[in-house]
Parts: C-alpha cells; structure tokens; sequence
C-alpha cells in the first residue's frame, strides 16, 4: 500500500488526520448529499413530464443538440455577446467549477474505484501520485485560481458596482448565497491547502501548488506556526467538506440547479422560437386557448422558467421596459415560475392574465410587448419569452380584454383586409401617380409576385416608398407584379396580439391569392410580411403554402441587391454624398439575419454609411412591432424618439448624420412620429432604402430597360404632412 506522506512520495493523503469514524462519516454524509441531488434532479424533471408536449419538435437530433449545445456553453459565447467583463467572469467560473469537479471526481476514482480494486487483487495501488499528482495539482491550483477571480467579478459587479439588471423585485439572498457559497468553497480549498502544506513542512514538490504554496507562506508571516496548522487542519477540512456537500444538496432546490436547467434549456431549443409561433389545435375550445392554468404550460415552457438566471440582459435590452411600458421581460417569466411552483406547492390558483390586477400578469404588460425579441437574442440560456407572452395575448383576446384601438384594428382587418379600414378597391391606388403601369401578376406569369403590403398601399408616406419600389423594378426590366386588389393583411401582427383566428384566415386568403398566380419568387416591401410567409405560412395547419420551400420569399432588399450584383440594376459611380444611419428593421435583421443587403445597397449609392451603436441583432425597436403601431402609451421617451436621438448624438457623426434609412414600412411610420413629437424635423430626414436607392439611379442619368420616372418616386424630398 502506497502511504502518501512517506519519505519521498510524491503525493498527498486526501483523509490526513480525518481518522476512520471521520471518514465513515464523511462518507455517509456524501451518500446523503448525493441522494437529495438526485432526487430533487428527478422531481423537477417530473414536473416537466406532467407538462403537455411542446407545439414544436425538441428532441429530435438528440446527438446533434447535445453537441451544439455543448459548444455554446462551453465556449460561453452567448455571455460574450455584447458584455466581455460577463463573459470572461462566467468562462472563469464555469471552467475553473468544472476543473475542480473533474479533478474531484478523479480523486474519488482513485480512491474508491482503482485503490478498491487493485487491493482486492493483490497489493492496493494508487495513480495519484508522481508526474500525474505534479500535473493534477498544478491544473487544479491553476484553474481553481480563475474560479475564485471569477467568483470575486461577480461579487465586485454584484455588490460594489451593483449593476442595475442583477438586482430587482425577484432578487432574493439565493442570488448573493449562490455567487458567496461558491467563492468560499474556492477560498476554502486554498485555505485548506495552504494549512496542509505549512503543517507538512512545505515538501519542496508542493511548489507546482503555486497558490496553495502561497497561502501557506503568508499563514507562517502571519505566525501561524507549522503545530498550529495541524491543529487547525481538521476544522478547517470539516467546515470545507460540509460546504462542499450542502451545495450538492442544494442545488436541485436554488438558483444552483440553473446549471442543469440552462444546458437542458439550449439543448431542446427551437431555433425559430418567436419567428414563428406555435398554432392553436383545430379542435381547441375557446376557454382552452392561450394560458389559462399552469396546466396549459408545455414541460418546454416550464424548462425555461427553471433556466431563469435572473440576469437581467432580457429586461436591459427591452425597448418596452426602456420607455416606461409595464413590461418586464425577466419579471414575467419569474412570476410564471413562481406561481406554477406556488400552484404545485397547493397554492391557490388565479387567472395567469387578465385586466384588473388580480391575475398572475397584467393584461396591459402584455400589450406593452412589441415581438422584436430582443430579449430572447440577449438571453444567454435561450428562453423562448416571445411565445409565452403570445400565449397570454390569445388568452385575452378570448376573453376580450384586448386594447380598444387593437380591437378596432382587427375588425378592420376582418372586414377589409387591411389595418387603415380602407375599401380593399383602394389598396392599388398608389399606382396611379406613376407614369407607368404596374403588371398584374393575376394575369401574367411573372418571375417576381411583388406583394406591397398595407402601409406602401394605404399611408400617403409609405406609398412614396412603393412608387421608388416600383421604380426600381421597372427599371431593371424584371418581370413583375402584384396582387392589386386581392391583396390582403400578411397577419404577421395580427397574430402577435393574440388573434390567432384572423390570422389563419388571412393566411388562407393570401396563400389562395398566390395560388391563383404564377411566379418563381416572392418579394417583399414589409419585413414582417418577408418573416411570416417564409416562416409561418408552409407550417400553418389548413394552409402549408410553400411547405417544400419551392418558392422563394425575399425581402426587397436581397431582390435589388442581387439585381444590382447582376448588373440589371447600375449604381456604379453613383455619388449622393450624404451623411447617413442605417436602423436594422427587428423582422429582417435579428430575427432572420438580413443585415448585410441594405448596407451593401446604401453603399452603392455613394453615401457615407455611419453605423448606429446599437445595430444588427442588437438594433432597437421602433415601438411598432407586435401591434404597437395601433396602441396608445404613455412612454418617455417614445422608443421611435430615442433611437433618433441616438443617431444624432451617439453615432460617430453625429449631428452630421443627415437622413435615417429604414427599409421597413412600419419603421417608416414610427420613426416620421418620432420626428415630430421628438422635435427632430429640423434636424434629420428619415427616408426608405428603396427611395435612397431611386434617387440614386435618376442622379446617375440611367434610364435602364423598362425605366419610367413616377410622381414622389425618388428620395430626397421633405416628408408629407399626413
């Protein structure tokens, strides 16, 4: 038997002056702490298993999963994202907590496992001891010292900086407990080494402990003699251990257990959460649709509750939150949490959402949300907010709480097929400042069915947008055209505030409209419309327009950009010499990864493109998205408002930014608001990309195949007064 501390053997006694009873103890405490472990393991995925399937597949590629998500967490990217103190705190936490778990584990091999049964065949051996003892120490003083330097981040950003997202109504003595047990047990590891190597007379191999040497080095400055340290060594190996295996007990019942959760939560992930939502079952009755008890809440759902870090990132990054909407991102999936554990505890039950503050969540906190999902690109775990709070909006609308002016939007919708409740023989009108005819793709085969959408068809500003749409398309001499009339909602925002019904309809008109048709590709002026029909419709029950992906769905951007990389549209040698900003519309940049098409296209024109600080997936909503266009608010400052102010004060031009490209007809909307009631008139223009884009061909003299110059076509001009 190899008897660690003798003469020149190059390892140490993991039981030193523990004692038998000591051991046998220590080992029936284990066996507990790993019994509570598991067992609150299993409980809370029993919980999930009570829970209804997902609408959505989530284990299928199981392999697959595991490994994606295995690379995301480890390599700690999603931290990363937009905070590198956050990121490079967690990769030190996470690395050195694994490092100290493995080596842990490799001890208890050796011990329990290669000890046991090299005794029961002969002579008991152990491998942890030479070259691999030196390596083992030096790794795990090395990483445990990252660990603790992680740990005391969190405790600075936590406790002295107090960052504003960590704390809030859900913060609680677990989230500081959480983050202080596990700097102890790092300290306490050292602590204990440093004790062990003072009390053993500093063997000269020990130096590969580099911290552990150290430690025991200011123990002597500090008069703590070599006898002292060996008395001190047992509590001290007592308090370390009992730590140790109160936090594997308590994991599965606390804020800890978010490291299981978390991983589970980005292995059963849907990589389309929010951009397309789940339907409601054919056979659904009206009081079974949208949230109305925990029961309804699929074991996906519950997960992601459990993966709640209480971060905060979601809420910092809300455009609802920042301008005074009642809208928490973090706090609702906290308050579902709660009340679904409360529920499960016995608790007594309430309505999940209704009006009046009775219920779990707020009608009006729901209404606030614009569906830009900005908070779950933020979210490092990736919970799926956008689908849930869709859940509480179908619930309200089948109780018919939904806002006054939504409500009034949808029966004009209904009974119009479009949100302005204009007669639908309206919607082709713009065409008629045009000095040239627009095809009709009912009538002809076209290779692009150019659906318009309701704001270039019905706002007086949004129809400047169309006509240096179709300038541009005619122009290049493609073939196109468009619905006229048959037109109809594209229902991507009807179905966001909860009117799943008027959706499927609008989808199932649509979808016959493009039937009736024949076309290769579809394009889009509204990245809303480019998002549900590429995302929604081949997977809507009852519809499945395009389930084989036959057709291509673009936004017009991606069409005009290939137009111009074929040379069926010049820009070459163009020069506009303006100063501009570019605003990512939410439904073409973070939630379908369109960044680059506009940005290559701006260039092209010869403007000087000066980024926005907040641009691509981390773009700020314009306050228009998931029915926010049709509601009322009382916000400071509008979200419209303050992402202007951000153009003209924080980007490198500032105030030299002359005109704010948008390539989003909803954006244009919000954003010709923002002007006015942010008193920024004066200051900066805001125009449509396909404006930009049409001054640019009539500054450069270019008639192209089929060109024809149409009444407010091109850019450039001052915003009508509408």
């Amino acid at each position: 038997m190899i008897l660690p501390l003798q003469a020149g053997t190059v390892t140490r006694e993991t039981f030193w002056l523990v004692g038998p009873v000591g051991k046998a103890v220590f080992y029936f405490l284990a066996a507990l702490a790993v019994v509570l472990f598991l067992y609150g393991v299993y409980d809370r995925f029993a919980r999930y298993a009570r829970g209804p399937d997902d609408a959505f597949e989530r284990l299928d590629d199981l392999p697959g999963r595991v490994a994606s998500a295995a690379s995301t967490v480890l390599s700690n990217r999603n931290q990363f994202d937009r905070d590198l103190y956050g990121g490079l705190m967690h990769t030190f936490i996470m690395w050195g907590f694994l490092t100290l778990l493995i080596g842990t584990t490799i001890l208890g091999i050796d011990m329990d496992g290669y000890r046991l049964v090299t005794g029961l065949l002969g002579e008991e051996q152990s491998f942890f001891v030479g070259d691999f003892y030196l390596s083992y120490s030096l790794i795990m003083d090395a990483l445990g010292f990252l660990f603790v330097v992680g740990l005391g981040m969190a405790i600075y950003r936590r406790h002295v900086v107090r960052t504003d997202r960590l704390w809030g109504r859900h913060t609680s003595l677990e989230d500081g407990g959480f983050v202080w047990v596990l700097f102890f047990l790092g300290v306490g590891g050292y602590l204990l080494e440093g004790l062990r190597i003072l009390a053993t007379g500093f063997p000269s191999f020990e130096t590969v402990s580099f911290v552990g040497w150290f430690v025991a080095d200011a123990l002597r400055a500090a008069g703590v003699s070599q006898s002292l340290a060996t008395a001190l060594y047992p509590a001290a190996w007592w308090s370390h251990s009992l730590l140790a295996l109160g936090f594997v007990a308590w994991v599965p019942y606390a804020k800890p257990f978010h490291m299981i959760s978390s991983f589970a939560n980005v292995v059963t992930r849907d990589e389309k959460a929010g951009v397309r939502l789940p339907g409601v079952p054919a056979d659904a009755a009206p009081d079974e649709i949208g949230f109305t008890e925990v029961e309804d809440m699929s074991w996906r759902q519950r997960l992601d509750h459990d993966a709640c870090t209480k971060c905060g990132r979601c809420s910092s990054v809300c455009p609802a939150k920042a301008a005074g909407r009642p809208l928490d991102p973090r706090n609702v999936i906290l308050d579902l949490k709660n009340y679904r554990e409360s529920v499960d505890a016995g608790g007594e039950t309430k309505d999940i959402v209704a009006d009046g503050g009775t219920s779990v969540i707020d009608s009006r906190t729901m209404e606030s949300c614009m569906s830009c999902m900005a908070c779950m690109d933020a979210c490092p775990v990736d919970i799926e907010h956008v689908p849930q709070f869709t859940e509480m909006n179908r619930r309200l609308t089948e109780m018919g709480e939904m806002d006054d002016n939504v409500q009034e939007t949808m029966m004009d919708v209904f009974q119009q097929g479009n949100s302005f409740g204009d007669p639908e023989r309206k919607r082709p009108d713009w065409v008629e400042a045009l000095d040239f005819e627009v095809p009709d793709a009912r009538d002809q085969e076209v290779e692009y069915l150019w659906y318009v959408g309701d704001y270039p068809s019905y706002d007086e500003r949004n129809r400047r947008v169309a006509r240096s749409l179709a300038t541009i398309l005619e122009h290049s001499g493609v073939s196109y055209g468009i619905l006229y009339e048959d037109e109809q909602n594209d229902g991507n925002d009807v179905r966001r505030v909860g009117e799943e019904g008027l959706y499927e309809m609008l989808a199932e008109d649509n979808a016959a409209a493009f039937e009736a048709c024949e076309f290769e590709k579809l394009v889009c002026t509204d990245p809303h419309s480019y998002n549900t029909f590429e995302n929604e419709y081949p997977e809507l029950d009852g519809v499945e327009w395009n389930a084989e992906g036959e057709i291509d769905v673009h936004h017009y951007t991606q069409v005009v950009q290939e137009l111009a990389e074929t040379g069926r549209i010049d820009l070459s040698g163009t020069e506009l010499d303006y100063t501009v900003t570019y605003h990512d519309p939410c439904h073409l940049g973070r939630m379908n990864d369109e960044f680059e098409a506009p940005r290559d296209l701006i260039r092209r024109t010869g403007c000087t493109l000066d980024e926005m600080p907040r641009n691509r997936a981390n773009s700020f909503c314009c306050g228009g998205g998931g029915g926010g266009l049709w509601m009322d608010f009382d916000e400071e400052p509008k979200p419209s408002e303050e992402r202007l102010r951000e153009a003209l004060e924080d980007t490198d031009a500032g105030s030299g930014v002359e005109k704010f490209v948008v390539a989003c007809p909803m954006c244009m909307t919000m954003y010709e608001d923002g002007r006015k009631t942010g008193n920024f008139e004066e200051e900066i223009e805001v125009v449509g990309l396909s404006e930009l884009l049409a001054e640019a061909i009539e500054a450069g003299g270019r008639t192209g195949p089929n060109s024809g110059t149409g009444t407010d076509s091109t850019a450039g001009t001052a915003p009508a007064d509408d």
